[in-house]
């Protein structure tokens, strides 16, 4: 018998209390990283120009890429023109596989904070190169616009116990 394991693993029931879990709200232009039972950090990010243009719900990560290539204007990872900056963490929102939502450095660091993107999460490049590692494939992401804490967030949806 041979047993497959999915790059996509897990994508059961988590978040789990202690499992990396991110939040994204849309009223304070906000995400936090949850991990260990805590919210371990802040970051201001830019989101839609319009409420509806970022998608609200409880995505999954699927795809991640460090430099990741332009498809819309074919520009190459790494160059200084490119949108998407150091990294992308995308997510399945509305049914898409990941490339077309997701957490992304910028070439625009003075929009962090604003609604600015069709869609995406826009962070400054040293904020999602660090979070990178730290938000594995499977990881479940909550994008919503309230006035709830980050913490709140996290224990209504299973992340801290």
């Amino acid at each position: 018998m041979t047993f497959f394991l999915s790059p996509l693993w897990p994508l059961g029931a988590n978040p789990m209390p202690g499992d990396p879990f991110v939040i994204v709200n849309k009223t304070k232009n906000e995400l936090a990283l949850i991990n260990d039972n805590k919210v371990q950090t802040i970051v201001s990010v830019g989101t839609g120009k319009t409420q509806e243009l970022t998608p609200e719900g409880i995505f999954t990560i699927t795809v991640k890429a460090k430099n990741p290539y332009y498809r819309k204007k074919n520009i190459s990872g790494g160059d200084p023109e490119n949108p998407l900056g150091a990294r992308w963490i995308g997510f399945d929102a509305k049914g898409t596989d990941g490339r077309i939502y997701g957490i992304h450095g910028t070439n625009q660091p003075s929009s962090i904070g604003k609604y600015v993107s069709q869609g995406c999460i826009r962070a400054q490049n040293e904020v999602v190169t660090s979070l990178f590692p730290l938000i594995p494939l499977g990881t479940k992401i909550l994008v919503t616009s309230t006035t709830k804490s980050f913490e709140n967030l996290a224990r209504e949806n299973g992340a801290i116990k």
